[in-house]
């Protein structure tokens, strides 16, 4: 298993607008993400947020985060992507 960590700011004005092109077009792509295991995407601390995705592969963690797939909002900003190899589960 590999996890994409993606960090992000959002420009608190914008949070609303932010949320809701995440729900309407960013959650239902990644639900159906090749080798999709769990999503997890935190609420935002003073502007900073961070997701944490869980896929089969590392060529999926790749295929389905930023850069190489679109994560824009409304005053969004993605600040970059970690994939690592997930050494040990529970």
């Amino acid at each position: 298993m590999y996890a994409a960590v993606v960090r992000l700011t959002i420009d608190p004005a914008q949070a609303p607008a932010a949320a809701a092109a995440f729900t309407s077009e960013i959650l239902p792509r990644m639900r159906s993400a090749p080798g999709l295991i769990a999503g997890y995407w935190l609420d935002p601390v003073d502007g900073q947020g961070l997701a944490f995705v869980v896929f089969d592969t590392e060529a999926n963690a790749r295929q389905s985060t930023p850069p190489n797939a679109d994560w824009s909002g409304p005053g969004v900003t993605i600040l970059g992507t970690d994939i690592s190899r997930v050494a040990v589960d529970l």
